[in-house]
Parts: C-alpha cells; sequence; structure tokens
C-alpha cells in the first residue's frame, strides 16, 4: 500500500535522443537521469553488496540504455540495461533521492 508522503511519479518517459529517463512527479517535480548515472547506481545486491551502507555509483561497462522498464507493484521500476542487467528495482523513493538536479542536490547537502 502507498503511503501519501512517499513520492510517486506521474510520468516516466524514455528520452533516447537525450540519453536519459525523465519522471514527472506528482508534485511536479521534475528528474533527468543520464542512462549511465542510473546504471551505475543500481540498487541490487550484486552492484551494492548486502550491507546498509549508502549507495556507490559503479561506472557500466561502456554506454547503457534501458531495453525496457516494467513497473514493480506501485513502489518502483525495473530496468533491463542493453548489457543484460536486470536485477536491480529502483524503488520510487530511491529515485527520488537519487535526483541529480541543483535543488535536490543543495538540499540533500
Amino acid at each position: 500500500m502507498r503511503r501519501d508522503s512517499e513520492p510517486y511519479p506521474s510520468e516516466i518517459r524514455r528520452l533516447p535522443e537525450e540519453h536519459r529517463l525523465r519522471i514527472v512527479w506528482e508534485d511536479g517535480h521534475v528528474s533527468h537521469f543520464d542512462y549511465g548515472y542510473l546504471r551505475g547506481f543500481c540498487p541490487c545486491a550484486l552492484c551494492q553488496g548486502h550491507g546498509n551502507d549508502a549507495v556507490v555509483f559503479h561506472a557500466p561497462p561502456g554506454q547503457v540504455s534501458p531495453s525496457s522498464i516494467e513497473p514493480v507493484g506501485n513502489y518502483g521500476i525495473s530496468i533491463l540495461w542493453s548489457d543484460g542487467h536486470a536485477t536491480g528495482i529502483y524503488r520510487f523513493d530511491f529515485l527520488r533521492q537519487l535526483c541529480p538536479c541543483e535543488a535536490c542536490t543543495r538540499a540533500s547537502s
């Protein structure tokens, strides 16, 4: 069950010509994620380990793009990457925290 305080997207769109993903959130905020940035922050245990440590960026193996993006319940998305990797579930709250825009990075500092 989704809580009202959790970030939730109203639109998720691939922008292949810009090599990035755009998420428009219900509160009107817009996030743009470069594909390599998202792949580098894959939240799966294979990429991040099993601990509760901070998420670490791991450079993707070359240029990647999403082959498919599928919803996971009402809390996230699963991305099949062009390099064959597909084990990470990108929770919406994680994606919102990962937003690289100036306002979000300033707020998290």
